[in-house]
């Protein structure tokens, strides 16, 4: 058992049970046959943020991969390849990278090899993690090139080094530390958490960009894709999926992940990958003063 909060004999016991039904994961198997994991979405953004003019960095950003019973290997394949067509110059990964015992993490072990092994990969732990042997997660991430950060901030790699990644531990039941997750980070800051409850905690601190994910976007939801139940943790219903503007300019991306949890099924809340490319605002503001002096619109 790892070291998160809130894991109860009845979530043990429940989890359990699960494990034992869905061993072997056939459950997962049917479910991918049957068209019933959702597919997978490409979500491509771009940001500007106040970075050095001529600034350009791709990201790529995964969540909730929930490796084993309930999620087919495909779909995890499915992802990881998607990230490494784009070739980004960083990965970050927002947790949950399995779900009921931390033996699978070996299912991620060929997913990880499609990624090029020279990229800066950067990851917070989720509530599934933290509830079982996080020490081995952190284990198989480190043997996998993946950078664990916990309440700590590390600044990218040059030419992208005017951007901090700062990784605030999972809210609902680790132990997160605001002020010591942001100290001594750059001016330009993407905040990475498991949860968007995280945003209770962070407030007073300064950043740019947030992602995060564990809602699933409900796993299953309207057609509208409204989440029908989030899981407990995810803070406020107006922050379970997308994009969604804060305060003083700052940003959350909420990934509705790739895994599933409890029900192997998604239904209206596809499984998603976020490709984003990070420019520079000051290139963009240059752009519409050239625009407006030569008389031509803005857009």
């Amino acid at each position: 058992m790892g070291r998160g909060k809130y894991y109860g004999w009845w979530r043990r016991a429940g989890e359990g049970l699960e494990a034992a039904f869905y061993q072997e994961n056939w459950a997962a198997r049917i479910a991918y046959a049957l068209k019933l994991q959702g597919g997978l979405y490409i979500d491509r953004r771009d940001f500007y943020l106040p970075l050095p003019e001529g600034f350009q960095c791709k990201l790529a950003f995964i969540s909730d991969l929930h490796a084993g019973p309930l999620t087919d290997v495909r779909l995890l394949e499915q992802a990881f390849a998607a990230i490494a067509d784009f070739a980004p110059d960083v990965i970050l990964f927002g947790g949950d990278f399995v779900s009921l015992h931390a033996r699978h993490m070996r299912h991620l072990r060929r997913p990880l090899g499609l990624l090029n092994p020279a990229t800066p990969k950067f990851a917070v732990m989720g509530n599934h993690d933290l509830w079982l042997d996080d020490v081995h997660i952190s284990n198989c991430l480190k043997a996998a090139g993946v950078q664990l950060l916990v309440n700590q901030n590390t600044r990218l790699p040059a030419p992208f080094d005017a951007i901090s990644i700062c990784g605030l531990d999972e809210p609902g039941v680790g132990m997160p530390d605001a002020d010591q997750t942001f100290a001594g980070a750059s001016e330009v800051r993407l905040l990475l958490m498991h949860s968007p409850l995280g945003l209770k905690l962070v407030a007073g601190h300064d950043f740019q960009l947030a992602f995060c994910g564990h809602t699933h976007g409900g796993q299953i939801a309207t057609p509208g894709g409204k989440p029908l139940v989030l899981p407990p943790g995810s803070g406020e219903r107006r922050y379970a999926r997308g994009l969604i503007a804060l305060p003083d300019g700052r940003q959350l991306l909420t990934s509705q992940g790739i895994g599933m949890s409890d029900l192997p099924v998604r239904l209206f809340a596809p499984s998603e990958v976020h490709l984003c490319h990070l420019y520079s605002l000051l290139d963009v503001l240059e752009q519409n003063r050239s625009q407006a002096r030569s008389g031509q619109p803005a857009w």
